[in-house]
């Protein structure tokens, strides 16, 4: 099968200049939508043709299409559901044939969209048909179902100008850029290869060789709009790119940032992503075992099986004019000093294979271990400890929780007192009382309301660990959803410890110092925790605490025995 290549400028959704400017004065009297960062990453394609053939966010019969069988109203393959999400009390104010104006998050103007359709989605039938289950294990449906908005928004889309990113400029190429460039130098066939995690010698020497393979260029087309949560960010991982770039033949390899909002979709991904190539003017495209797949779902399996996704792109290769290169398992042979393809070595019985996982590189990393150069290169195990410091040096986040009275504080109290007599970093506490006077004054206790206040304190609990500090946090904390986001936001920066202090609501109740049990259960407190309004248990938390019979100075150092377990305190 040959793929034929086609560099011929695509199709931008961008007005001239002049038209532009012209825009941007009109816009001012427009309804206006500030975007998310997700939503501002589908626009950039839209716009920039990297999303081609759609011309805006999916109307609904196109969604319908994409969701069902993956394909348009007319007929295009497309798998992925590209749509404007906004909140009930948005989707109000706006009329079908209306304009509106597309803004960033600091209101700078990107584009204008004329609404063609308003739907409420089946967001449970969107997460089965798109994600292949509607579990919230899985982070595109755990974003889908409780940070979306509830009304999808469809139409065609004039774009005015391109988001602005002050990063790497040099690096980010729209995909008539890169195929200009392409052009330019003369290549018949690319291949390009997908990535959110930092390059090591097993992805240079796949690379490498799928490029040979194929007898085409390499591009290195690494992911830096949003990706999984808990990912290294783009910043340390794009310096670990251009660490290892040096070791590839300049005249056959170049490096492209792509400014996509991975969805982890598996299969679909896999597709989705070879579309987004081929549109960027390459022939190729390596997919991996188990292709942008999410992990683990609820039941502790994984989504996807691992050969789902390269089934699916052989399946629609020939539609897509993109041809799959298939991911080799590269091992090191410790006895020839060279990787070789997994399923290749003959001699397995008389060679020592050396292999790192994932898993095992970040422990090594944690604890300040060796990572050998036959791994990976010095240049990026130096950028990655920059980033990444051993544990006993990170900053982290202890967040209790549990009914009123259970000895949240006080247990956060005894723990923070013990941490700040064994020195090294700093400790603050957010307290459920401190907080509501400093940070949430104005806010009451309606569920709301209460959901707003641990986000708070999940945001400030998230920058000091970010600078290497420990936020100590003992709020009620009820629901699990709201619990399940502040580890997101802190764990993109350190480790995250939950602390359920699971004393029972009898016994709160008879603790009851603050009186508040005594006044819910007259009815003079609404919506109380544990009374008349619900508490989700942890399922799974990192410790619990059973306080009954056991002094306060034992639960602080139960605490205190977890962390030296997880190598965030030196024993």
């Amino acid at each position: 099968m040959k793929m034929s290549q086609d560099l011929a400028p695509i199709p931008e959704l961008y007005v001239s200049y002049e038209s532009a400017q012209k825009l941007k004065v009109e816009a001012a009297d427009l309804i206006s939508l500030d975007l998310t960062p997700r939503q501002v990453c589908d626009l950039e394609l839209l716009m920039n043709g990297g999303f081609n053939p759609l011309k805006g966010f999916l109307s609904e019969a196109d969604y319908n299409g994409v969701v069902d069988n993956m394909r348009m109203a007319d007929g295009t393959l497309w798998p992925m559901p590209i749509n404007l999400d906004v909140s009930q009390t948005v989707s109000d104010t706006v009329k079908i044939g209306q304009d509106i104006a597309l803004r960033d998050q600091e209101g700078v103007i990107l584009a204008t969209m004329t609404v063609t359709d308003k739907w409420v989605p089946n967001k449970s039938h969107e997460a089965t048909m798109v994600f292949g289950a509607d579990d919230q294990a899985h982070p595109a449906v755990n974003y889908l179902r409780n940070t979306a908005g509830s009304v999808y928004l469809g139409g065609p889309i004039t774009g005015i100008q391109q988001p602005i990113h002050y990063d790497f400029r040099g690096r980010r190429d729209t995909p008539n850029e890169l195929r200009a460039y392409f052009r330019k130098l003369g290549w018949r066939k690319v291949v390009a290869f997908q990535t959110r995690n930092p390059l090591h010698r097993a992805h240079q020497e796949l690379t490498f060789r799928a490029a040979k393979e194929a007898q085409a260029n390499l591009l290195i087309h690494p992911v830096v709009g949003m990706t999984k949560p808990g990912d290294i960010d783009h910043f340390t991982r794009v310096r670990c790119y251009e660490a290892v770039l040096d070791q590839y033949p300049s005249a056959t390899t170049t490096m492209s940032l792509l400014n996509l909002a991975m969805r982890m979709a598996g299969p679909r991904e896999a597709v989705w992503h070879g579309l987004i190539r081929k549109n960027h003017g390459c022939t190729h495209f390596i997919v991996g075992r188990d292709h942008a797949g999410p992990g683990k779902n609820s039941a502790g399996e994984d989504f996807y099986g691992p050969y789902d996704a390269q089934d699916l792109f052989r399946e629609h290769q020939v539609e897509m004019g993109i041809e799959m290169v298939d991911f080799k398992q590269m091992v090191y042979v410790q006895d020839r000093a060279q990787y070789e393809p997994a399923d290749e070595i003959t001699d397995k019985e008389n060679v020592t294979i050396l292999n790192i996982s994932g898993t095992e590189l970040r422990r090594r990393l944690s604890e300040g271990l060796e990572i050998p150069e036959w791994f990976s290169f010095p240049a990026v195990v130096e950028e990655l400890r920059k980033t990444r410091p051993p544990r006993a040096k990170q900053g982290f986040t202890v967040f209790f929780t549990g009914f009123s009275g259970s000895g949240k504080s006080t247990i956060a109290n005894a723990l923070l007192v013990k941490l700040m007599e064994m020195g090294g970093r700093p400790v603050t506490l957010l307290d459920g009382d401190i907080v509501r006077k400093n940070l949430s004054s104005e806010l009451g206790f309606s569920k709301e309301h209460r959901d707003l206040n641990i986000r708070r304190i999940g945001y400030v609990a998230s920058e000091i660990t970010k600078n290497g500090g420990i936020a100590i946090c003992a709020p009620i904390a009820p629901y699990a959803t709201t619990r399940r986001a502040v580890r997101e936001d802190v764990q993109e920066f350190g480790a995250f410890i939950e602390v359920h202090v699971a004393t029972s609501i009898e016994e709160c109740e008879r603790r009851d110092r603050k009186g508040l049990y005594k006044l819910a259960r007259e009815g003079k407190i609404k919506e109380f925790t544990g009374i008349s309004d619900p508490y989700d248990v942890p399922q799974n938390p990192e410790l619990s605490l059973e306080t009954e019979s056991v002094p306060v100075d034992n639960c602080a150092h139960q605490v205190i025995l977890k962390l030296e377990s997880l190598g965030l305190i030196k024993g």
